[in-house]
């Protein structure tokens, strides 16, 4: 597995690819990544061998970082000969898999999440170099997973764009999950409200990063709107980044800045204390520009933990919300459509109490990471050589 992301960093991606790496069958995987610090505790915790380059995980992107692992991960694959390598991504991590693809022959496969392809649209509309690029790095893939039917559908219109519509058959659907052992209903939250300032009354949660495309102001807004019909409402935010300033100030300009608990980073062992806290699940990101939301992890969290989600209809978040089953889609362009689906959540706790257990049925059932790395390990048993 080469992979830009991986534990100890924060993210998605690096919490996917460190729980597909941990559910791999015993001595069949090797992971290639960057250097992070304090990392010795998170590698143990794979139980694969993890080798890190000595370029740190921030400068593999550069000229430098990329010829360095590209060496590393070429004796690393003459050491091991594996019969198959995985791309955690597009970009850098297609690089030294199709330099080891050319010198081995070894077949790989390449993740997508969908804003690297929004990105790579546009600049092969822009640039050619890009496309030659691109073709190179996904013509030569041997399979690439979409983690959602929105990338998916995304991938086959790039593919086109590059001239490699033959590829189109090779493009597989692994639709993301979580742990239910550890996100789950139930847990005791007195840590955490105490932690976090969390006071009594109902809470609304997003976890994301601060970003436009995430869909935060909206959230706020629905909060404004929900102000005086439900006195006690709340809205928790965890998570960190550039749109931090830009929506403390909306909080202030609509009057719910003493409502909104702006918690930045949290460790991962409080998120699923962080999520029993809450009422309901706001994940209402849309497309803005270049970025979309390929599926959205913390959905499921939320749905794993028994909480009724409201989700913005829009990237990959129809394959990781049930509409009316675990949850709603809202058009999250408009305020109006999420703050109705709150407000009937919060008069119908019956409602959210269903909707929250087939969330939870879903995520035991599906939405799981054990479910993920099998398909993960079907599909590279199924191209690898050897």
């Amino acid at each position: 597995m080469l992979t830009y992301d991986f534990p100890p960093m924060d993210g998605g991606v690096a919490r996917m690819m460190g729980e597909i790496a941990r559910r791999y069958p015993p001595s069949s995987l090797v992971v290639s990544t960057g250097a992070q610090p304090d990392s010795a505790v998170a590698d143990a915790a794979i139980g694969h061998p993890v080798r890190r380059t000595t370029v740190s995980s921030g400068r593999l992107r550069t000229v430098h970082g990329l010829v360095s692992w590209t060496r590393s991960a070429e004796s690393l694959a003459r050491t091991t000969r594996p019969g198959f390598v995985w791309c955690g991504n597009f970009k850098p991590a297609g690089y030294p898999a199709r330099w080891i693809h050319r010198v081995l022959g070894t077949p790989y496969g390449i993740v997508l999440y969908g804003t690297e392809l929004l990105l790579l649209q546009h600049r092969i509309s822009r640039f050619g170099m890009k496309r030659g690029v691109g073709r190179s790095l996904l013509g030569a893939a041997a399979v690439i997973v979409a983690i959602s039917g929105w990338t998916r559908d995304l991938c086959l219109e790039v593919l086109a764009g590059l001239g490699v519509e033959e590829k189109a058959s090779i493009v597989r659907v692994v639709p993301l999950g979580t742990d239910p052992s550890a996100f789950r209903p139930g847990l005791s939250t007195d840590t955490v409200r105490s932690r976090y300032g969390l006071v009594p009354g109902q809470w609304l949660l997003t976890v994301a990063r601060l970003a436009a495309h995430k869909g935060i102001d909206t959230g706020l807004r629905v909060l404004a709107a929900l102000r005086d019909e439900f006195p006690d409402l709340r809205y928790a935010v965890v998570g960190s980044g550039v749109q931090r300033t830009r929506l403390e100030a909306l909080a202030k300009d609509l009057g719910v800045q003493d409502r909104v608990r702006f918690l930045g980073h949290v460790p991962e062992a409080d998120l699923p204390a962080l999520y029993n806290c809450a009422e309901v699940y706001l994940g209402l990101s849309r497309t803005v520009e270049l970025m979309a939301e390929g599926f959205g992890i913390s959905l499921i969290e939320a749905s794993a933990c028994g909480l009724p989600v409201v989700g913005g209809l829009s990237g990959g978040i129809p394959d990781a919300v049930r509409d009316g089953e675990t949850g709603f889609l809202v058009d999250s362009n408009r305020t109006e459509p999420a703050t109705e689906a709150v407000r009937l959540l919060l008069r119908d706790r019956a409602l959210g109490r269903r909707l929250g257990h087939n969330g939870r049925q879903a995520a035991e059932q599906h939405y799981n990471w054990d479910r993920v790395a099998a398909e993960f390990h079907r599909i590279g048993s199924e191209f690898a050589h050897g």
